[in-house]
Formats: C-alpha cells, structure tokens, sequence
C-alpha cells in the first residue's frame, strides 16, 4: 500500500508540475507549447533524456519531444541502437515552449530562458528519479549544471559515465543535424552504442 500511494502522490505532483508549466507565459520569445506532460514518458523510467528545446517542426507540433522533425527522427534511430524503447524512458526539455525568430523559425534558447524554465527542470528530475540522466547537448549540459554542479565537459567527456546528485549523468551530443559538425554521425551511433553498456551496467 506504501509503494501505491507513493506513486499515486508522484503523480498527483507531476500533475501539479504540468499545470505549473501551463500557466506559465514567462517568456516572449517562444511560442507557447507547454511541453510537458504524460506522453513524456513514465515516471518510473530508468532513463531520463533533457534535450534542449521543442522544435518548430517536431515537438511544438506533436507535443511529444523530439519527434517528427529531424532530430526527432535520428533520437529513435540512437534509442534502438541503445537497445532503449521509446515508452520506457522519459524525455524532456531544458525549456519547454519553442524558442522562435521574429520569422517563426527555430532559435537556441537564450539564457534568461534556460534559467525561467530550471526550477521545472528541476522539479522534473525530483519526480522522475531514473538512476540514469541522459543530457541531449550543451544547453542540456550547462541546465543541469546550473541545478546540482557538475566538471563533466560534452567534447571531453562524451557517454562517459559522471557522478551527480546520486545518479548518473551521461553527456550526449544532441540528435540534431547540425550536431554532425561537431561529432561526425557514425561517432555518434558509436556513443549510444556505448550508452548501452552503461545502462547494463547500472542494471
């Protein structure tokens, strides 16, 4: 019966959270997508992705991070390679709405709004306890340092396994194109393949 109402209140928090995340118009740079709630995944994952932020194409559209576009695409491709399913982890965002030009094209977030979006962050990583943190590129990277501090360096330390908050943090390339210019595409499947081992080994 503890275990139950233990979860019963996570949910009833995350509940909270994502109404939180929806009243909130902190920012007038984005457009508003709010992006977070069940179809994040489950609480009780194992794994859990921060990404940077929706995209116009992908996660603004469907409501779902990192789907559709691009990146969306080349996530569930790394996924399989990790040997991971998509229902059994959990993603998320630094920011939650889409950073957009004045144009309505895709922008990086600025940091005024990584910081309004961290306490959600934060809030997140408290109600999804997964052994594993996942962070999805810089942006990523430096949220979750902001929150707990942390030396990992994303060139440096790539899917290389660094202790935080009593978990484990991995850093990531994030699953966009444009990440290829950094970090060639076949070194990328090489890491999630590597990412793989680690969730083994935290079995």
């Amino acid at each position: 019966m503890t275990a139950i109402a233990t979860s019963d209140t996570r949910l009833s928090e995350f509940a909270s959270l994502c109404a939180d995340v929806r009243a909130c118009n902190a920012c007038g740079g984005v457009a508003y997508t709010h992006l977070l709630g069940p179809a994040n995944g489950p609480l009780d994952a194992r794994v859990l992705f921060v990404a940077e932020a929706p995209g116009r194409g992908g996660g603004a559209l469907t409501g779902v991070p990192l789907t559709r576009d691009a990146s969306g695409r080349r996530f569930e491709t790394f996924l399989a390679l990790a040997g991971l399913r998509r229902d059994k982890v959990f993603v998320t965002n630094a920011v939650l709405c889409n950073p957009i030009t004045a144009t309505a094209t895709n922008r990086p977030p600025t940091s005024r709004e990584i910081a309004r979006c961290r306490p959600y962050l934060e809030r997140t990583l408290d109600l999804v306890p997964a052994p594993i943190v996942v962070a999805l590129g810089r942006v990523a990277l430096e949220s979750l340092r902001a929150i707990t501090p942390h030396d990992a360096d994303l060139p440096r330390d790539v899917c290389t396994p660094t202790s935080w908050r009593n978990r484990t943090l991995i850093p990531l390339y994030h699953p966009g194109r444009q990440s290829t210019l950094h970090r060639p595409h076949e070194a990328q499947e090489a890491d999630w393949r590597a990412l793989a081992s680690v969730i083994a080994n935290h079995s």
